[in-house]
C-alpha cells in the first residue's frame, strides 16, 4: 500500500483523538487524569488519554441509558439502523490508512496487516451485522384457537463492552456491530494499551448518524474503568474478550451488583495436529502464520504442534526454516514480519516464559529479545521441542511468539495431549485422509477446528470457546443471542 518513508510521513501527520467520548462528543475525564499512550515499537510517547474512572462509567452510562430508553435508536426500524451502520462501514472504509497506522502506533502490530486485514475487516464486519438485522424474524407459537403467542427478539438495553489491545479495532467491532444492529446503546472501554482507534470510530460513527449517548468510549484502566463497568447496576450486559483471570472478575462482579449477564472470550493455547499424510509444506507454512501471525498476540494462537513422531524431525527442520524467515522488523516497514509486542511489561512476561522454557525443553531457535528503534520490545519467533506435558509452556497461555512441538504415536495419543487443557478456544488439524479429519476434529474439544488450515475464521460462523476459554460466539447470526432476549406476548382474544 504505501513504503515505509510514506507510512512514517502519515504517522507523523495523524490526528489524535484523546479525550472520552460521551453524549456524542468529546470531553476530558471528570478527575482531570490522564495517562500516556506509549508507541512500543519506539518507545516514544504518543499522547496523554483522558483517563476514565468510575464517575466517567456513570456519566457514560447514564447517557446510553437516555438512548435508549427515548428509543432515539432502540425504536428505530432495523432497516434504519442498517443503513446508518453501513455509512459506518463506508467511512471505516475510506480510513484505512489512518485507522491502520492508530493500531500499529498503539500497539506494535504491523501496519501492513493493520491495512489489509483489520481495518477492512471492521468494515465487513459491520456491514454483515448490518445486512442481517432486517432479515431476522420474530415467532408465532402453534397455540390454540383465540391465543396468539408472538415471540420477538428484543434488545437488552445498555451493553458493557471491554475489549483487548490485540486487535483493537477488530475486537471493538465484533462487539459493536451486532450489540447497536440490535439496538442497544453501548458503553466501551478499549485496553489503556489501545485506546486511540476506538476514539476514532466513535467519531466516524457520529458522523455516520449514530444518535448522541448509543455509543460511548471510556479509555481507562481495569482496576478503575473497567470495574466500574463490570459493576455497575444499570448495565444490562457485559461481553468481555481478554485474558481468563479478568474474565473470571467481571463474573464475580455481576454477581456482587446486579447479575447482569456476561460473556466472556478468555483464554487459549489452541492445538495443531500433523499427520504424515498432510501436506507438510502447507502445514508448515500455516503453522508459523498461526504462532507467529501478529507478533503471537492471539487468543487462538496455535501455539502446540503436534506432530506425528515419525514426521518429528523433518517437521522440526521446516518449522526452524520459517522462522528464521519472520524476523521482528519496525512495524511501519511493509517488509518487516513481526511487530513488536503490546508494551515493556508484556514484554518482560513473555521472556520470563522462555527462560522458564529454557529449562524444561530443547530451544530450536530464537529466544531472544531484540531492539529496534530504541526500543526493545521486540521478541523473535521461538520454537522449543520435547517439553514435558506439565511444562509451563505448554499448559499456560504465553500471548507471544512462542511455539512448543510435542510428539505423538497415534490417533488417540494426539487427541489426549491436545485436549489436555484447561482451554479449548481453537484446533487444527492437517489430514488427507477424510475419514480422519471427520472423526477427529469430532474429538477434538475446541470452539472452531480447522482442518488443512488455521484459525478459520468468517463473518458467517460463530467465534468463542468452552472450558477456560469462556462462553457466548462472536460473529455469525448467532452472536445477535448475546446483545437481545426473547419476549413472549400472550394475548387471548376469544
Amino acid at each position: 500500500m504505501f513504503t515505509l518513508p510514506e507510512w512514517q510521513a502519515r504517522a507523523a501527520a495523524l490526528r489524535l483523538r484523546t479525550q472520552i467520548w460521551i453524549d456524542g462528543k468529546a470531553q476530558p475525564a471528570a478527575s482531570g487524569a490522564r495517562f500516556e499512550s506509549v508507541n512500543p515499537g519506539t518507545g516514544q510517547i504518543l499522547a496523554d488519554i483522558a483517563k476514565g474512572g468510575a464517575e466517567d462509567i456513570d456519566r457514560a452510562v447514564k447517557s446510553a441509558r437516555r438512548a435508549f430508553d427515548d428509543g432515539r435508536w432502540s425504536r428505530q426500524t432495523p432497516a434504519a439502523r442498517k443503513e446508518v451502520l453501513l455509512r459506518l462501514a463506508a467511512l471505516i472504509r475510506d480510513h484505512i490508512p489512518e485507522l491502520a497506522l492508530l493500531d500499529s502506533l498503539d500497539m506494535g502490530k504491523l501496519v501492513k496487516d493493520a491495512a489489509t486485514i483489520d481495518a477492512p475487516g471492521s468494515a465487513h464486519f459491520f456491514q454483515w451485522h448490518a445486512e442481517a438485522i432486517d432479515k431476522l424474524y420474530d415467532e408465532i407459537a402453534p397455540t390454540g384457537a383465540a391465543d396468539l403467542a408472538m415471540i420477538r427478539r428484543v434488545p437488552l438495553g445498555v451493553v458493557g463492552a471491554v475489549v483487548p489491545w490485540n486487535f483493537p479495532l477488530d475486537m471493538a467491532t465484533w462487539k459493536l456491530a451486532p450489540a447497536l444492529a440490535m439496538g442497544n446503546s453501548v458503553v466501551l472501554k478499549p485496553a489503556e494499551q489501545s485506546p486511540l482507534s476506538a476514539l476514532r470510530l466513535a467519531e466516524l460513527a457520529a458522523e455516520a448518524g449514530l444518535p448522541d449517548g448509543v455509543l460511548n468510549v471510556v479509555p481507562g484502566f481495569g482496576q478503575d474503568a473497567g470495574q466500574a463497568l463490570g459493576r455497575h447496576p444499570d448495565v444490562d450486559c457485559l461481553v468481555f474478550t481478554g485474558s481468563t483471570t479478568v474474565g473470571k472478575l467481571f463474573q464475580r462482579y455481576a454477581g456482587e451488583s446486579n447479575m447482569k449477564q456476561v460473556w466472556l472470550e478468555t483464554g487459549g493455547k489452541s492445538p495443531n495436529l500433523i499427520f504424515p499424510d498432510a501436506d507438510l509444506d502447507a502445514a508448515a507454512d500455516m503453522a508459523a502464520f498461526g504462532i507467529f501471525f501478529n507478533q503471537g498476540e492471539v487468543c487462538s494462537a496455535n501455539s502446540r504442534l503436534l506432530v506425528h513422531r515419525s514426521i518429528a524431525e523433518e517437521m522440526i527442520d521446516r518449522m526452524a526454516a520459517r522462522a528464521a524467515a519472520m524476523q521482528p522488523g519496525d512495524p511501519l516497514d511493509p517488509a518487516s514480519a513481526m511487530g513488536a509486542m503490546v508494551d515493556r511489561a508484556h514484554t518482560d512476561t513473555v521472556m520470563s516464559y522462555i527462560a522458564s522454557g529454557k529449562q524444561s525443553a530443547r530451544l530450536v531457535c530464537g529466544g531472544e529479545r531484540v531492539t529496534i528503534n530504541g526500543s526493545d520490545a521486540y521478541i523473535q519467533p521461538t520454537i522449543f521441542a520435547d517439553a514435558a506435558p506439565d511444562a509451563r509452556i505448554v499448559r499456560e497461555e504465553i500471548f507471544g511468539p512462542v511455539l512448543s512441538i510435542q510428539t505423538f504415536a497415534t490417533e488417540d495419543e494426539a487427541i489426549a495431549l491436545a485436549n489436555d487443557s484447561p482451554f479449548a478456544l481453537a484446533a487444527s488439524l492437517w489430514t488427507r485422509d477424510l475419514g480422519r479429519a471427520l472423526s477427529l476434529s469430532d474429538r477434538l474439544f475446541a470452539g472452531t477446528v480447522s482442518v488443512n488450515t488455521v484459525d478459520a475464521l468468517s463473518a458467517m460462523t460463530p467465534f468463542g470457546g468452552m472450558k477456560q476459554s469462556g462462553f457466548g460466539r462472536d460473529l455469525s447470526l448467532h452472536s445477535f443471542d448475546k446483545y437481545s432476549a426473547l419476549k413472549t406476548t400472550w394475548i387471548k382474544y376469544g
